[in-house]
């Protein structure tokens, strides 16, 4: 597992241009989507932890996926190069051994057969926004490989699930760039490996999916958040520099655990009674500032996706059900 310190030492996000609204949003669905996603997915005892969540609350989530947390250090020495770095190094580091593998591969699968979204989010969490499509291609096929030869990684071979070899291939459909920096190349490369949707951008609010050309790229929204309702990326890391200047304050959890319900809450409400637009929200398998983002998220679902008319659904759930209201959108206007 990495140090706190470190993760979150190298998550500061570069300054981050705003997506532009869609044209002709869709009609607004009839169901109030509550979208949670999961970046780097590495640390086992969340896994364990957020799996159970689901099952309490009824959600499913999307797990954006560093693919380096598949093979260990020396490993990557051996086969992993990213775009303009040195041979096998990382971001966020490796595995600490093949049992690690072996038991996060084993979390991959059994979040997989529970109906929850496998997703990219690279393999060594470095800045793309610099990168070419032959780059983040690059990129795209080692984590591809590292995902079918996970087992072998693990030292397991003979314990990969039938159905691995094509969920490596073909499952991944999403894709998260680290620190939500992007390039010019990074669209053409998505597309050209079949992904289904990319979740990289940033919105003024809870927004509807934009579209480049057929694919869809979802954005985390600002929210209103504190005494003064300052708007701020709705994902843990950034509460957890506005509260606390990313310096890690246990005593003060509860605290902020209550400020970050209070702006889930205000935000999914103004949608719900309104024009449901999906909400978006977005973490880490780190628990900072005490666990308090953790346990905010975990209350809110609990009293949120149990109401009527609301849907706590994955990346690839949600798609479906806003390709009809746009599909609804387009037929209206005739």
């Amino acid at each position: 597992m990495i140090r706190i310190s470190l993760a979150l030492s190298l998550a500061l996000f570069p300054a981050l241009a705003l997506a532009d609204p869609p044209p002709e949003p869709p009609s607004p669905s009839s169901k109030q989507l509550v979208v949670v996603s999961f970046d780097g997915a590495h640390d086992n005892a969340l896994w364990e932890k957020s799996l159970a969540m689901a099952r309490r609350t009824g959600a499913h989530f999307t797990y954006f996926l560093s693919c380096t947390f598949l093979m260990t250090k020396a490993d990557g020495k051996q086969t992993y190069r990213a775009p303009g770095q040195k041979q096998g190094r990382s971001n966020v580091g490796f595995a600490q051994s093949r049992e690690e593998i072996a038991v996060r591969v084993g979390h991959i699968w059994q979040a997989h057969r529970e109906g929850h979204d496998l997703g990219s989010h690279a393999c060594g969490h470095f800045d793309g926004k610099g990168w070419s499509k032959a780059d983040w291609e690059r990129e795209f096929s080692a984590f591809r490989v590292a995902l079918a030869e996970a087992w072998k990684k693990a030292g397991k071979p003979e314990a990969e699930p039938e159905g691995w070899a094509d969920f490596a291939k073909n499952g991944i459909k999403g894709f998260r760039a680290p620190y939500l920096s992007l390039s010019d190349g990074l669209v053409p490369a998505l597309e050209g490996f079949g992904f289904s949707y990319d979740a990289s951008l940033v919105t003024k609010g809870p927004g509807w999916p934009s579209f480049v050309g057929g694919l869809p790229r979802f954005g985390l929204p600002l929210i209103p958040e504190g005494p003064s309702h300052r708007p701020v990326i709705g994902m843990d890391y950034n509460l957890f520099v506005r509260h606390s200047m990313g310096v890690e304050n246990k005593r003060d959890s509860a605290r902020f655990e209550e400020r970050t319900l209070a702006a889930f809450r205000n935000t999914f409400r103004k949608e719900y009674e309104g024009e449901r637009i999906p909400l978006q929200l977005g973490f880490h398998f780190v628990e900072m500032n005490g666990g308090a983002y953790w346990r905010a998220l975990d209350r809110f679902l609990s009293e949120t996706c149990s109401k009527p008319e609301v849907a706590c659904v994955s990346y690839a759930e949600a798609l479906p059900i806003i390709e009809a209201a746009r599909r609804k959108a387009d037929r209206s206007a005739f």
